[in-house]
């Protein structure tokens, strides 16, 4: 009989016995969150915290010297304030959380149970579904979104066709409202839901399955009992992957949305664009990172230390 021991180095030591090719493949990763995700939003915490000005770029400078030589720092916390005494703000956070909330609840009804039928499907129909799933990637992400401007309207696919059944006697206002915003999130990132659960289900071992039914569990608490929990961190994974982009979503609320459907992608892009004020459009994207991308790592960290455990 033998026995495995898992050895656990110090990172000093074990960054020492790497050769240089091996620290440059470790280190690429890292340069490259370095560059294109901590450098840009230092960027952004430094507008934040700048003033507005009429000048191109319409913020005042970070520092600036002084005739002097003196280097004098401009900080500027008034639109961190702004945001905690102006209810528009909250408000845009917390229907951005609603809508986003929903979505991901209504990609994970129809998502799971389209990846466990992928995953239980036969070899040869396996790949044409998978297909069928990722093939709306191959078309612009502006066309899927303006392709349910014409099935929602008033003259669209779905209310001529209710029309034509006879089930309603005039159109139904189905566009521009908080229901189209949530249609149109849930089409768009729907895959993402499902493809991180059909790769845990698919390396499920069916001898579990058999185990269970052979201890008397029926397929629904087999399921539940069995199938479900060795999926879950594939939930939780989905979930963020269609949560998160989906809270600073632009586009589909612009589209699909009304003017009083305020997401927080929309506030930010008319405090950039429209009223020219760059300083609080960086606090308001600080504070969305803060609110919502931390809490996941700090649960993330937790689920890594309970599997060591």
């Amino acid at each position: 009989m033998t026995f495995h021991k898992k050895l656990i180095l110090p990172r000093n030591i074990f960054w020492r016995r790497l050769t240089r090719e091996k620290r440059l493949v470790i280190a690429a990763p890292y340069l490259w969150l370095a560059l294109f995700t901590l450098i840009p939003f230092i960027i952004i915490i430094k507008i934040s915290l700048s003033e507005v000005t009429l000048a191109i770029p319409p913020f005042q400078p970070f520092f600036e010297w002084t005739a002097e030589q003196i280097l004098h720092l401009h900080l500027n916390f008034a639109t961190y304030s702004a945001l905690l005494s102006d209810h528009f703000y909250a408000s845009a956070l917390i229907d951005s959380f609603k809508v986003a909330l929903i979505a991901t609840f209504i990609c994970f009804i129809i998502g799971y149970p389209m990846a466990y039928a992928i995953a239980r499907s036969s070899p040869f129909w396996r790949p044409i579904l998978l297909l069928m799933v990722i093939l709306p990637f191959f078309t612009s992400f502006l066309v899927r979104v303006y392709a349910w401007i014409g099935l929602l309207s008033t003259k669209g696919l779905i209310n001529s066709f209710l029309l034509w059944m006879g089930i309603i006697k005039e159109p139904l206002s189905l566009l521009y409202n908080a229901s189209a915003v949530t249609i149109g999130i849930v089409y768009c990132y729907l895959p993402f839901m499902i493809l991180p659960i059909y790769s845990v289900l698919d390396k499920i071992d069916p001898s579990y399955i058999e185990a269970a039914y052979d201890l008397g569990c029926r397929p629904w608490r087999a399921f539940w009992r069995v199938t479900f929990p060795l999926s879950l961190r594939a939930v939780i994974a989905g979930s963020m992957l269609v949560f998160v982009p989906a809270i600073g979503e632009f586009v589909i609320p612009e589209l699909l949305g009304a003017p009083d459907t305020l997401m927080i992608g929309r506030v930010i892009w008319a405090e950039f664009f429209n009223n020219q004020n760059w300083p609080l459009a960086c606090a308001l994207a600080v504070v969305m990172l803060v609110l919502f991308i931390i809490p996941f790592t700090i649960f993330q960290r937790y689920q890594l230390r309970t599997e060591e455990e």
